[in-house]
């Protein structure tokens, strides 16, 4: 009974979640072209979150309402990052350093919004912006799985045209491949990968930053790589939801707790590695 209706729930709630944020970071790194370029550095996981705090402090804050906020909040700023880019061309690194702006002033807004809540409302809101595995049951799950399964067959369709936009814009135009018509596809199923987690579980960050990076390395591949990165996701999220209940046992740490200490350091040796590339 304790396996099937809690730990189970648990261990396939960080393989999937995991997986789905694996694959969100890999979208973004291919959009953007550059490794910074995930959803948690360029403000997606902080729009997501904005709108899932309005659905708890304006609405009554049910799944339904959070995932609801979660996927539009994420979009909105989607739309805004892409339309700064698009006034002055749009490049890799103007996506990430306008996507890191944005993020800032999101924060910013999400803190002003708890702050502006009632006092029962802001501690939950706060305790879920922790991101958070504790609790996690199958009813609260079931929706999410079938929503990232759909997420993931519409991502393998699109697999070719990422290959093709991994090479450049030229090389898949002349290839027959429309990227103005299907990047904007791409970064919805990127969008609804972060939103449909963030939406369960608050915001999660590292994973998809990392996850597509190591996932590559391991593999060994090129262009972009979906299943080395859904793959890691997963192992790295479940890892680091293990770590989180035993550090402080019997204590449980929410696992964003566990997965910021590490993208932290993850970041600073990716900056520092950018920097000394020639």
């Amino acid at each position: 009974m304790v396996i099937r209706d809690w730990r189970l729930p648990r261990v396939s709630a960080a393989l999937i979640f995991g997986a789905s944020l694996g694959l969100a970071g890999a979208i973004f790194q291919n959009v953007t072209r550059n490794a910074l370029g995930s959803p948690d550095v360029i403000g997606l996981d902080a729009g997501a979150y904005t709108g899932a705090l309005v659905a708890i402090t304006v609405l009554s804050g049910t799944s339904v309402q959070l995932a609801v906020g979660s996927v539009a909040g994420g979009l909105l700023a989607a739309a805004v990052i892409y339309v700064l880019s698009l006034k002055a061309g749009i490049s890799g690194m103007r996506l990430v350093v306008i996507g890191i702006a944005v993020n800032a002033i999101l924060m910013a807004v999400n803190s002003w919004i708890e702050l502006r809540a009632e006092l029962e409302v802001a501690i939950a809101a706060s305790g879920w912006s922790a991101g958070s595995l504790n609790g996690v049951d199958w009813d609260e799950v079931r929706l999410p799985f079938l929503i990232i399964g759909g997420l993931m067959l519409a991502l393998l369709g699109l697999s070719h045209a990422m290959h093709q936009a991994a090479l450049g814009d030229e090389l898949a135009t002349t290839s027959g491949v429309s990227l103005n018509r299907l990047r904007p596809l791409i970064v919805l199923v990127g969008v609804g990968c972060t939103a449909t987690v963030t939406a369960v579980a608050g915001p999660i960050v590292f994973i998809a930053l990392a996850a597509p990076q190591i996932g590559r390395r391991l593999a060994g591949a090129a262009g972009v790589p979906l299943l080395p990165a859904a793959l890691t996701g997963a192992v790295l999220l479940l890892a680091a939801d293990l770590v989180a209940q035993l550090l402080l046992a019997p204590v449980a740490l929410p696992v964003g707790v566990v997965t910021t200490a590490i993208g932290g350091c993850y970041l600073i040796w990716l900056l520092a590695k950018e920097v000394r590339r020639p």
